[in-house]
């Protein structure tokens, strides 16, 4: 049987569900070789550790009672009399981290999975890397650091993994990198990769007003509790930087061009978010009502896109034919549409659903998997 070591940062709702799926899918690993062998999770405060990573892991009764306490609200710590596990708070926690990764880096060998939303985790993981071990991710904002940090995490690339960052459990970054090293370069990727805005450009082709797709969107739960989180677009830019990225292009997130679907007037600088939604939404409806008009009179349709062309990088609103890919794009999926040699009259799509915790959760364990080859 292979075992596989894993420290999991970040206990939220992608934590948690990643969790929940490494003991659902027990019985399907099994028949593979292969164990999962969970030997600390942390939060933003606490870290819970094995006895001794060498030989101990979480139960799966353990594991599931971490879910539950996280769940209803209650810190890691309050788990710290539950048996023989360790417990380390505060600036202990990366310390000890990184004393674990030391530990079995060069050894059993460690996967550190990063489901947080932290740029703190930035340190843990470049020493990480150095102490040969592996790196899972569905926090993007590592990806989106300075430069220098990118390329020294991305510099064991066959120890890295991080497809969730961009489209929870769709195979983006696996199409794209096949594609490059099969010797097919790309010169352009379109696509539109936040669940929430998909599904409220295609909802404005109704004559809906904006205001009143905004507040539906956030009642079903695709929005952030502040949709100006999503309307911003900035979610969508580090998404396009990690992918711009990945195609050779040496950029930062502040050299990408980003159109914020409401002006700064209306920023969290300026009103609450219940003002924002009471009635700076409102205020927007005539514009952006506006520009569903003009794209249907082009025989066009509107859509929040990320466009990704030679050195080029720009995150907005474009005008896009009706029957292409994104065009019939409905509801909170996300496509993307990669074009290169191979791909140039009839692009290589990629579609399905492209948010929630449990598909990231899944994507996230698939990329645990993928490295199964690095252990023994």
């Amino acid at each position: 049987m292979k075992s596989i070591r894993v420290l999991v940062v970040g206990c939220g709702g992608v934590g948690r569900q990643l969790l929940q799926h490494i003991v659902n899918c027990r019985h399907l690993h099994a028949k593979q070789n292969l164990a999962l062998r969970v030997v600390g999770v942390c939060d933003s405060r606490s870290l819970l550790l094995v006895d001794n990573v060498d030989e101990m892991e979480f139960s799966d009764e353990f594991l599931l009672k971490m879910c539950r306490a996280k769940s209803v609200g209650s810190p890691l710590a309050s788990l710290s009399d539950s048996g023989q596990l360790l417990v380390f708070e505060n600036l202990k926690v990366k310390e000890k981290v990184i004393d674990v990764a030391g530990l079995l880096g060069r050894s059993t060998g460690l996967v550190i999975v990063d489901c947080s939303a932290s740029f703190e985790t930035v340190e843990i993981l470049l020493q990480a890397i150095d102490l040969s071990c592996c790196i899972v991710l569905a926090n993007k904002k590592p990806l989106t650091s300075k430069m220098d940090d990118y390329e020294k995490l991305i510099s064991k690339f066959r120890h890295i993994r991080f497809e969730s960052t961009v489209g929870a459990g769709l195979p983006v970054i696996a199409s794209i990198t096949r594609v490059l090293t099969s010797g097919d370069p790309i010169y352009r990727i379109i696509g539109s990769l936040s669940g929430t805005l998909g599904y409220v450009m295609s909802e404005l082709e109704a004559g809906k007003l904006f205001s009143q797709v905004v507040n539906a969107a956030k009642g079903l739960g695709y929005t952030e509790p502040d949709p100006r989180d999503d309307l911003n677009g900035m979610d969508v830019a580090r998404k396009a930087l990690i992918i711009a990225r990945l195609l050779g292009l040496k950029i930062s997130l502040d050299e990408i061009k980003v159109e914020s679907l409401y002006p700064n007037e209306l920023g969290p600088s300026s009103m609450s978010t219940e003002e924002f939604l009471s009635r700076g939404l409102q205020s927007l409806d005539l514009y952006i009502a506006d520009k569903v008009r003009v794209a249907s009179l082009n025989g066009n349709v509107l859509r929040y896109v990320c466009m990704i062309e030679g050195s080029r990088c720009h995150v907005g609103l474009q005008e896009l034919p009706k029957d292409s890919p994104l065009g019939r794009l409905r509801g909170s999926d996300n496509v993307i549409e990669i074009y290169s040699r191979c791909y140039k009259n009839s692009p290589l799509v990629i579609q399905g659903a492209g948010a929630g915790n449990d598909t990231t959760a899944a994507g996230v364990l698939a990329d645990i998997i993928d490295l199964q080859d690095l252990f023994v």
